[in-house]
């Protein structure tokens, strides 16, 4: 793994098509993740075209989907560091989360996530989304590496 690069940027091709985070959806979001100390941040600012049911602020199933998807590069990336091995591909078993405050559009918002148990092929990730230092949302998820031997086909 390397720890330089956009955790998204090294997922195999067939499983980068996501709308959030896959480098290869050019209609996607495309957000990308890296490590910092022991967890991982994501700056992404999203436009207008993402707003709520309040003029101004984001559109709360998109905090959702930030999450999700620096959670599962979190995941992915935190089981590679500790197994010494390639980034695989992680999914969501469960994702709980809290909105603590409006989140503004047209401005940085920064996502953090930190592994807090690796078991298997599990990995539970701490995440919080916050908007020029205001704790917007904060969750947990519960991410699942993918069998090597997965197909979607």
């Amino acid at each position: 793994m390397d720890e330089k690069m956009a955790i998204q940027d090294q997922y195999p091709d067939e499983y980068a098509n996501c709308y959030g985070c896959g480098r290869l959806n050019p209609h996607g979001l495309q957000i990308k993740s890296y490590w910092d100390g022991d967890g991982t941040v994501c700056r992404f600012t999203p436009a207008s075209r993402f707003s709520g049911g309040f003029p101004g602020f984001l559109y709360g199933g998109m905090i959702a989907s930030l999450l999700d998807c620096h959670g599962a590069a979190t995941a992915a990336a935190a089981k590679a560091r500790a197994e010494g091995r390639p980034v695989q591909r992680f999914v969501t078993a469960s994702l709980k989360l809290d909105y603590r405050a409006k989140t503004p559009i047209d401005t940085e918002l920064e996502i953090r996530g930190r592994a807090v148990e690796i078991k298997g092929r599990k990995v539970i990730v701490e995440l919080t989304l916050s908007a020029a230092g205001t704790l917007c949302a904060e969750g947990s998820a519960v991410m699942v590496q993918l069998p090597e031997e997965q197909s979607w086909g």
